[in-house]
């Protein structure tokens, strides 16, 4: 009897020393299975000065689940549950951290390419994104990528590999691929990045060249953006846009409203094609020469950097060579939207 006593007080104190181990580990590593989750609803309004329509609609419901299988591990899913009216499966990917500072990381996810192009709808600091973001470079693909944080240089490389199709085409088999790398490097307030990409959506290559600089400080938000891309023999003559923006936000005490910010933006691209063929196999020209002009302000209620609302109210001026004939939506108008982040 005392000696199954014995036996059963020193198994309690080696299961008491293993759980206080791995609790220890735990707290060393800050480590937690649990998921995060987030998502953002951006419900709108917009009114075209061309033709007197307007029109409501929710331009994002995005949900995103993120989190960590081991310390070295993790993950992210993220899926538009309505993006002006359709469902769209946007990101999936795990990542391995092989050494300190080297990743891995295998899925769906945005080719490393650009500042603009990268940012969330959370993130967007006004209520369409620049013609850069959206047509010259706007490309989600699967496959995978290193990036290494440089140890004692504030540098960060990225570098991947992906299919040329779009995201809802895995099963293609491919003799061509697409490429990405982008160099970021952060000194103090002010971030430089630049960047190569090289896409074949269909039999015709194309490579783009990005470089961009932004400041910040409590206050300011100053950037600057230009992309060039070129068309493997001469198959359409080359795209150039450009993305200037400043961003100045303030607090304020205006009910539960807690910061007021006020935007400026210009934006412009030359002739773009997106690397489709015609029926006759020539490239066109699906995204004509346009300028912008686009002035606006936010007032916001910030809880956290992660849970905020914001109120913006956006008035765009587009300018377009004579002989252009203006699509639906893509003239002079106003966006008025609500942006919850959760």
């Amino acid at each position: 009897m005392v000696y199954s006593i014995k036996r059963c007080a020193c198994a309690l104190i080696a299961s008491q020393a293993i759980i206080s181990g791995f609790a220890a580990d735990n707290a060393d590593n800050e480590f937690s299975y649990m998921p995060n989750i987030h998502g953002v609803i951006r419900s709108r309004y917009e009114h075209s000065f061309e033709d007197g329509e307007g029109r409501f609609e929710v331009r994002n419901a995005r949900l995103t689940l993120d989190g960590k299988v081991a310390p070295s591990i993790d993950y992210f899913v993220q899926v538009d549950l309505c993006d002006q009216g359709k469902m769209k499966p946007l990101d999936f990917w795990a990542r391995l951290e092989i050494t300190k500072g080297l990743k891995f990381q295998a899925g769906q996810f945005r080719m490393p390419f650009g500042i603009d192009p990268f940012r969330a709808p959370a993130n967007y600091i006004f209520s369409n994104r620049s013609f850069i973001g959206r047509q010259i470079c706007n490309y989600r693909a699967v496959g995978f990528k290193l990036s290494y944080t440089l140890p004692k240089i504030p540098l960060m490389l990225e570098g991947g590999v992906f299919n040329p199709n779009t995201i809802a085409e895995h099963n293609v088999w491919n003799k061509k691929m697409a490429y990405a790398a982008k160099a970021l490097y952060t000194w103090d307030n002010v971030k430089l990045s630049t960047g190569i990409m090289s896409i074949c959506p269909d039999q015709v290559r194309a490579n783009i060249i990005d470089g961009a600089i932004s400041w910040s400080n409590s206050r300011w938000l100053v950037e600057g953006e230009y992309m060039h891309e070129h068309y493997t023999n001469s198959a359409h003559k080359p795209c150039n846009g450009y993305n200037l923006f400043a961003d100045y936000h303030f607090p304020i005490n205006a009910g539960v409203f807690n910061r007021l910010s006020f935007q400026g933006r210009f934006d412009a691209m030359t002739d773009h094609s997106t690397g489709q063929r015609d029926s006759d196999g020539f490239l066109q020209t699906n995204n004509c020469e346009r300028k912008r002009i686009t002035l606006g302000s936010t007032i916001s209620y910030i809880r956290t950097k992660s849970m905020f609302v914001d109120i913006r109210v956006n008035y765009e001026k587009y300018f377009y060579d004579d002989n252009v004939t203006i699509a639906q939506g893509e003239g002079d108008k106003a966006v008025v939207e609500l942006v919850l982040r959760f």
